[in-house]
């Protein structure tokens, strides 16, 4: 007998709402979690000012009106605490912790073809086997750490961001170092600098950054934000990015200088991703069009940073401005402005190893009392390859993916049958409000749960040719993107990751925007899931996957 009909990987925002929809359903299911509690990426980054860049009112869930009702969000952008009290709060009213465990973790999943399920292997020791594997890994859940010399030998406290001890770390009175200048360094960095004595960032190349310009939501506000939940949820889903922040509709050369400034201005004084995403189309595509818009995000920086030559240090000059995910900032510019803050520009003077008191550059010598690796994640397939992956004939996942990953509409793998992937690589997830993303991945998955049991299946499985259509049109819409041109994490890149080497895109997102995306996976479940095969199984295996309960869940 199998130990359950479906095992879900991670328990994540996407793991979470998963399991809803298997209880719903009454599939005997199971969560597994590596770490010690819920909450995946909001468990796990605890570190000095993180946060939304998601408005928080869009980033929860949209499943429940009475979830939606109850639950009053704070702030415009919530930060980590309130987060993770969130989704606890979810699972508790839900009922779901009791088909979660935790510390977990899956060393192995492999397909045997001969009894047409999975065998998973548990760092507890166990062994379970499961009709359905669901992957809600962590886009960004396996933290790169540096490859320097000498790390071990640091008598100080280091760690890196995804680390960041539970407990908190006292920083007062500490000399700090901080290695990265990516979003979470963005996030960190203001926060570090009001309490520690002295912080050296450390940079390797400069990101752009835009202000968060976070508020309080008041009790009026968030009255006014649940009536107008409807509206809110249909904008986001009509919306490129899964955001309440539509394109100007404009061309940019069809508006004279003046206006494109006037709109620029009032843009990067707005909450969150509006300077990104409320921007004319052709900064995404138009090279003259973002040089434009990139200088004036550059003129923003002069104005912000007192020290011109520290200004000019943190102005990118290998990519423009929104080519790749944006991070948000609350006065990142302007703790370089403070006399306890020192830039070191380690394309310049790179770091050559840590030593016991520090960290040693090409110029000098550098004591800190702790060291913070802001290097950012083995992104979107890190998680996959963390786990040994086998599917038919013993084909290794990671052994597939080598070059980058190839799927079928980011949700299935030719060859690794029912192993779905609400969120997988080149799925439309990272690319948009994640959230947005996660209910849409999740429901489709659950629709083809369901679509199995009332037509009597038991396997399922996209074919090759269909997963290669897929990774090609993924492929192509990169082309027409200027973001083919960035060294970043949609593009598969991260210096700190073996075999991620610059200048290859690995295309690991889907890049054609929410409703496009929604579209498709509308147009696949209507044809009867044009591009999966499917086998039926006896009776027993097919009733196990529980009775259809449509009205259980809403969405």
């Amino acid at each position: 007998m199998l130990d359950y009909e479906a095992i879900v990987i991670g328990a994540g925002v996407a793991g979470i709402y998963q399991i809803k929809r298997l209880v719903d359903l009454g599939v005997r299911a199971t969560v597994l979690e590596a770490a010690g509690g819920l909450g995946g990426t909001w468990y796990g980054n605890r570190y000095p000012g993180a946060r939304f860049d998601s408005e928080s009112y869009t980033y929860g869930y949209s499943f429940s009106r009475e979830l939606l009702d109850e639950w009053h969000w704070k702030e415009r952008f919530s930060g980590q605490p309130e987060n993770l009290r969130y989704l606890n709060h979810v699972a508790d009213k839900f009922d779901l912790r009791r088909h979660m465990q935790f510390n977990c973790r899956v060393e192995a999943a492999h397909w045997d073809e001969a009894q047409s399920l999975w065998r998973l292997e548990v760092s507890d020791g166990r062994t379970l086997t499961t009709r359905f594997v669901i992957m809600t890994l962590g886009l960004l859940s396996i933290p790169a750490r540096p490859r320097y010399p000498g790390m071990e030998s640091f008598k100080g406290r280091s760690f890196h961001t995804f680390d960041w001890p539970h407990e908190g770390v006292s920083l007062a009175g500490k000399k700090v170092a901080v290695i990265g200048t990516g979003a979470t360094a963005i996030q960190a960095i203001p926060v570090i600098a009001d309490t520690a004595a002295e912080l050296t960032v450390f940079q390797r190349r400069p990101n752009w950054a835009a202000p968060l310009n976070n508020g309080p939501i008041s009790d009026e506000e968030m009255a006014d934000i649940r009536r107008r939940y409807d509206e809110i949820f249909a904008t986001c889903a009509r919306t490129p990015g899964g955001f309440e922040h539509e394109p100007d509709r404009r061309g940019f050369w069809e508006v004279s200088r003046e206006e494109r400034l006037a709109l620029w201005d009032r843009l990067y004084g707005e909450p969150g991703f509006g300077i990104w995403l409320r921007n004319f189309r052709e900064i995404f595509t138009d090279e003259k069009a973002n040089a434009e818009f990139s200088d004036y995000i550059a003129g923003r920086i002069r104005q912000r940073v007192k020290d011109p030559a520290t200004a000019e240090k943190l102005i990118p000059r290998d990519h423009g401005f929104g080519v790749q995910r944006v991070p948000l900032e609350t006065y990142y510019y302007e703790a370089f402005n403070r006399d306890n803050v020192h830039l070191v520009d380690v394309s310049a003077t790179p770091i050559v190893r840590v030593t016991e008191t520090g960290l040693r550059t090409a110029e000098r010598d550098y004591e800190f009392d702790v060291i913070v690796y802001a290097t950012g994640f083995d992104a979107i397939t890190g998680a996959y390859d963390h786990i040994d992956i086998r599917g038919v004939d013993g084909e290794r996942l990671a052994e597939t993916w080598k070059d980058g990953p190839s799927t079928f509409l980011g949700l299935l793998v030719a060859g690794f049958p029912n192993m779905l992937m609400p969120t997988g690589p080149q799925s439309g997830s990272a690319s948009v409000n994640f959230p947005r993303g996660i209910e849409l991945g999740v429901n489709w998955c659950t629709d083809l749960l369901i679509h199995m049991r009332e037509h009597g299946q038991a396997r399922c499985e996209a074919t090759r040719a269909a997963q290669a259509r897929w990774s090609k049109h993924v492929q192509d819409m990169y082309a027409m993107l200027l973001l083919r041109k960035a060294k970043g994490w949609f593009t598969g890149y991260n210096s700190n990751v073996p075999g991620h080497e610059e200048g290859r895109i690995r295309y690991v997102v889907y890049n054609g925007g929410q409703p496009k995306y929604t579209a498709i996976l509308s147009q696949v479940a209507m044809s009867g899931y044009e591009g999966i095969v499917f086998e039926p199984g006896d009776q027993r295996s097919v009733a196990s996957l529980g009775r259809t309960q449509h009205s259980a869940v809403s969405s």
